[in-house]
């Protein structure tokens, strides 16, 4: 009998859109923790359908994101794409994620032929070695309810995603510096498609951001019900290649939150030092009434 599809291949499967015209695509949709679409999901296949549009030749180096409404599980979302310019070195394409005959996602992406100029970085931040670090299996039994650390689980089983301290949800009404750094890599191996791994990490950038944003007030987070919220807006450089089958770390921070919202930034390097993306993005972080 053949083998049960993995984790990584039915999130693969997620991302492989159906092209149904030449500049509109169609996605299957899937459940959050949250009775919603994953922020993440959209804006993967967001990009998977601008660079569907765009030579091979070019690769993504930027993405600005806005979550207008909440995704619907149930039903598929289309993504029509704007190819709003051409240029001799950059190609910009604009997406919008249409569900029940209305936009619930806008996506900006930009790509860019290859090319040699000046090049700088920031000193990589000290971190624990992944491999020493508990898995998630490991973990969330540890702080949540049975069935909570079940979900979590079962979503997050195609990335083996490790923080190097205690996340949120097991330091709950206690606050701390606003930083927390994990490590992640799918669970197998990927193509050499350079969109692919972009579309990966766009995909994981999505889950942890507003983790610091918790820390400095001591929630625990959606997963504990001490705060409700959802992605507004979000950001993403790709500065230099990376696999996302090989560790990368995930530095994030929140400078502010305030008038119902949190900031979340965030560095994520390969494990050789090398400074691969930068994000940035703002979210919804409620205590319920």
């Amino acid at each position: 009998m053949p083998e049960a599809p993995s984790a990584l291949d039915d999130l693969l499967g997620l991302l492989d859109l159906e092209r149904i015209e030449r500049d509109i695509f169609r996605g299957e949709s899937r459940s959050a923790i949250v009775p919603r679409v994953f922020g993440g999901q959209v804006a993967a296949q967001a990009l998977v359908a601008a660079g569907r549009t765009v030579p091979p030749d070019r690769l993504a180096h930027s993405l600005h994101a806005y979550f207008l409404v909440p995704g619907d599980p149930g039903a598929p979302i289309v993504y029509e794409v704007d190819r709003i310019r051409d240029g001799r070195s950059f190609t910009t394409r604009r997406v919008v994620a249409i569900q029940h005959g209305q936009p619930i996602f806008h996506l900006s992406a930009s790509f860019q032929a290859y090319e040699d100029g000046l090049d700088h970085q920031a000193e990589m931040p000290a971190a624990p070695d992944p491999e020493t670090l508990p898995t998630a299996e490991e973990t969330l039994p540890r702080h949540l309810p049975e069935g909570v650390a079940r979900r979590l689980v079962e979503a997050r089983a195609a990335v083996d995603l490790r923080y190097a301290e205690t996340p949120p949800w097991g330091s709950v009404g206690e606050p701390r510096e606003p930083r927390s750094q994990v490590w992640f890599r799918t669970n197998g191996k990927l193509a050499d498609d350079p969109l692919l791994h972009v579309v990966l990490a766009t995909y994981v950038s999505d889950m942890t951001l507003l983790d610091s944003v918790l820390l400095a007030h001591g929630r625990g987070g959606w997963a504990v019900g001490d705060v409700v919220g959802a992605s507004l807006d979000h950001a993403m450089w790709f500065h230099r290649p990376f696999r996302a089958d090989e560790w990368l770390l995930y530095d994030q921070e929140s400078p502010s939150s305030s008038a119902g919202r949190g900031l979340g930034q965030a560095r994520i390097w390969t494990r050789d030092g090398r400074l691969a993306i930068s994000v940035i993005q703002e979210g919804v972080v409620r205590v319920p009434r």
